[in-house]
């Protein structure tokens, strides 16, 4: 979202500024706001659920609760006792952490932990999960080390079988985390919270887990539908000379079913399919089995949605963004994934799940996931429901070499990571020139990568001070051209073969006293009184249906929620009140998502419900 009077000059000058640290840490100690979920969060009930719903197996152990925590030097190589108990997946500055505290550039995070395993089964492999970290951790059992990771949105794991013993096992993890004075991309986060720029989430903000499977056993799968072809492709990544046999059901009832040797691609038919979309969310279910000499030695779980998205020309020659064949406005808000009590970390996954079904009770059939990757369980939950997702990248730290390389390789794991939920329709490559560079190159790196999806090479390019002159070369190689507009609304200009996107709208403040994260300083890009916001919000839908009918294909307006202090959601922070009620979002939402008599070549406009 663009700042005053811009965003990457701001963000320039909070990378040069000297940090106020007790400032910083005194404020962090200040917020109380909580949840409703809050309650529900004990030591022995947090984050339950299975973390990889896409590849399941039957036999883990869930290692989320409290662990020993202790802040040293960031040069220390071990800590001597604890300083006290932290609630694992929360980041250690929020309050379901328990211990709120600020991790600083100079300092290390250590945490440990005992597992107890009571049986080491002969011919068994276990493997240590951890959905994400921030920033960079090394993991240690039993004194040895066992691998290091760097990134704070990435999943990770290591395979323990050689140092695990029978009995008790003393897990440590050592994190280090500079938030914006580092090389890794940050997301949204800094040590001096303000404007745009919320409170970091330092160390393990995921669930962390173990799993028991077999010597020979899947590691990954590769999921991409094609309905041109009535065929899901499957790449199973296992080891060489072994078969794999799919199995594609639906309520129990066999699809179909197909052979092939692992690491090749192979198609599973997929006849007449019934088709993923928001007002339908059909999920098949997938059953992989891996043979060795012609034995079973290892199955997983997963699921798939059949769907194709795409840019074509509707009937009067504009360039839209396609659904199964179907034009589909693409009605959006801007998520950013913050909680005021777990921060990146919902404390539920009820709350998880509640996000994403309220945007779509209020009508919206689009999310833009905004600079932050979720866990697993939150594009489950998108799947599930039926939400279009437009991801997100993470920006580059700066513009140094290591920070460019590291935006990279973290942007090419992302897509892996990601690649096999179908809810996911764009990714997002720059926003507003937030360190943008080699934008041809990345942009067509990005759709190589991924020829299934939409890529969005910039979003609120027009933002960009270094932008080219040149408006073929604003979005080159991006199947959208996408400006921003506060309050808004307004259209991105025409290009060949590109869809007009509107990335960032709205963002109108209306202050809930008795929900804020600060009382004394709030913003928004525009401002309500409470009783008009809802004329006003209408006010600017009518517009934006003008703007729809000139060729506009998508709308994400800024935002779901309120995040600290930027006080423009349409929900608090908290999300205990909807500043404008549920149904009637809905119904000004339809202004936009109702059908019209003629749009597409014959095709209707898609709704959301």
């Amino acid at each position: 979202m663009p700042d005053e009077p811009d965003i990457r000059e701001a963000l320039e000058k909070m990378e040069k500024k000297e940090p106020t640290w007790p400032v910083a840490i005194t404020a962090l100690n200040q917020h109380t706001l909580q949840t409703p979920w809050s309650k529900d969060v004990t030591p022995a009930a947090v984050w339950a659920e299975y973390p990889r719903p896409q590849m399941v197996r039957s036999e883990w152990t869930n290692l989320n609760g409290m662990w020993d925590y202790a802040i040293t030097d960031s040069a220390a190589r071990s800590f001597k006792k604890p300083d006290g108990k932290i609630l694992v997946p929360f980041p250690l500055e929020s309050t379901l952490s328990g211990v709120k505290k600020l991790l600083l550039p100079d300092q290390k995070l250590w945490y440990s932990r005992n597992i107890a395993l009571s049986q080491k089964k002969t011919g068994k492999r276990y493997h240590l999960h951890f959905g994400a970290v921030d920033c960079d951790a090394m993991v240690m059992l039993n004194g040895k080390t066992i691998g290091s990771h760097r990134g704070g949105y990435q999943q990770f794991s290591f395979d323990i079988t050689d140092a695990l013993q029978k009995g008790d096992n003393r897990l440590v993890v050592a994190v280090l985390d500079p938030t914006d004075k580092g090389n890794s991309p940050k997301g949204k986060q800094t040590l001096n919270p303000q404007g745009i720029m919320y409170t970091p989430s330092s160390g393990i903000w995921q669930t962390v887990w173990m799993e028991e499977l077999p010597a020979i056993a899947v590691n990954h799968l590769k999921l991409t539908p094609d309905i041109d072809k009535e065929a899901l492709q499957v790449i199973v990544d296992a080891p060489a000379g072994t078969e794999v046999i799919l199995t594609a059901s639906s309520a129990g009832t066999i699809v179909s079913t197909a052979k092939g040797a692992a690491g090749t691609a192979i198609l599973l038919p997929v006849k007449e399919a019934r088709l993923w979309s928001p007002a339908d969310p059909f999920l098949y279910d997938l059953r992989v089995q891996l043979l060795q000499d012609g034995k079973p030695v290892d199955e997983v779980q997963s699921y798939f949605g059949m769907r194709k998205i795409e840019i074509k020309k509707d009937g009067t020659g504009q360039e839209r963004i396609f659904l199964n064949g179907q034009y589909t406005f693409n009605l959006g808000v801007l998520d950013q994934g913050f909680w005021p009590d777990g921060l990146y970390t919902a404390p539920t996954d009820k709350a998880l799940k509640w996000d994403i079904a309220t945007i779509k009770d209020m009508g919206f059939n689009t999310i833009r996931k905004h600079i932050k990757i979720e866990p697993a369980r939150w594009y489950y939950w998108c799947d599930k429901l039926g939400m279009l997702v437009w991801q997100d990248m993470p920006y580059a730290a700066n513009l140094s070499d290591e920070a460019k390389a590291r935006f990279e390789k973290e942007n090419e794991e992302n897509i892996q990571q990601l690649y096999n939920y179908p809810s996911i329709v764009c990714w997002v490559l720059f926003n507003e020139g937030w360190f943008r560079y080699d934008q041809q190159r990345l942009t067509t790196w990005m759709k190589k990568m991924d020829p299934s999806r939409l890529v969005n090479g910039h979003s609120g390019e027009n933002y960009d001070r270094n932008a080219p002159p040149d408006l073929s070369k604003k979005w080159i190689n991006s199947d959208m051209t996408d400006i921003h507009d506060y309050p808004g609304p307004n259209i991105a200009p025409p290009l060949a073969g590109k869809a007009r996107v509107l990335g960032e709208w709205g963002g109108v403040r209306v202050p809930t006293p008795g929900h804020q994260w600060n009382t004394a300083k709030n913003w928004g890009y525009a401002e309500s009184e409470a009783a008009q916001f809802a004329d006003k919000y209408k006010f600017l839908v009518k517009h934006l249906k003008l703007f729809e009918t000139e060729g506009l294909s998508a709308a994400i307006y800024t935002q779901p929620f309120d995040v600290e202090i930027e006080e423009n959601g349409l929900i608090t922070y908290d999300r205990k009140v909807c500043k404008i009620p549920v149904e009637q979002i809905r119904d000004i939402n339809n202004l936009i998502l109702r059908a019209p008599a003629d749009t597409a070549a014959g095709s209707k406009t898609s709704r959301a419900e």
